[in-house]
């Protein structure tokens, strides 16, 4: 059987993978659909690819370049925390405007084994996270104060993402008192719910997260229930 070794193949393997997955949240997409959108057989896929995990590599890739080419479109306030109150906020609408992107993003959990391609957004957070550091801002050291933020943010967008509804007050709430836990300081008053609220939302997320079909693993959800309790406190 002849491969067809066009790199433009790869590229519209690639696209076909990527609008199936988004047009399909959280379900199986089989490898023959993507080749028959592209019309090809699967050893053609499998070469580019060699797996279908590499396809899906290569599909979350794609995902983080669109999601730092819309972060990289918005200018800097020139305040670090503004700066991370806005990539919170960017964060959370592009898991929405893109549940299907998103869950495979962040939502795939294998033990030991992470997507390269987070790290790229990563070294975005911790640039700020030092920012705010050098600026005598921070409680506790940048690269934690950057883990702090992640979990948290993964987790509102997540819970938003298993809902099917946005939850713009719960996501302003975790945003303020997780600023306010790496920060030290008091959560802006009038911003999102009381704390008893935010305790209650906070228990409802890792329900979700953590009940059957969940979307992260046992690791991850204790590693949240750990911050987000430092937050109640």
């Amino acid at each position: 059987m002849t491969v067809t070794r066009n790199p433009d193949t790869r590229q519209r393997l690639l696209e076909a993978a990527a609008d199936l997955i988004a047009a399909s949240p959280g379900q199986d997409v089989p490898l023959r659909a993507i080749c028959d959108r592209v019309g090809v057989k699967l050893p053609t896929l499998y070469h580019f690819f060699g797996s279908k995990e590499g396809l899906l590599d290569a599909v979350i890739a794609h995902g983080f370049d669109v999601y730092l080419g819309l972060k990289e479109s918005h200018e800097s306030s020139g305040d670090p925390i503004q700066d991370l109150r806005d990539g919170w906020d960017a964060h959370v609408a592009f898991g929405l405007a893109n549940p299907g992107f998103y869950a495979l993003m962040y939502g795939q959990v294998t033990p030991g084994r992470r997507p390269s391609a987070q790290d790229r957004p990563g070294q975005v957070l911790r640039g700020l996270t030092k920012a705010a550091a050098d600026q005598g801002r921070l409680v506790v050291p940048p690269e934690q104060a950057a883990a702090h933020i992640l979990a948290a943010n993964i987790g509102v967008t997540l819970r938003q993402i298993v809902l099917g509804e946005p939850d713009p007050e719960l996501s302003a709430a975790m945003r303020e008192g997780t600023l306010a836990a790496i920060t030290g300081t008091a959560a802006a008053s009038g911003r999102g719910r009381s704390q008893v609220e935010l305790a209650a939302a906070s228990a409802a997320l890792l329900d979700q997260l953590s009940g059957a079909g969940a979307v992260l693993g046992e690791p991850e959800v204790r590693l949240l229930r750990k911050w987000l309790t430092a937050l109640a406190r």
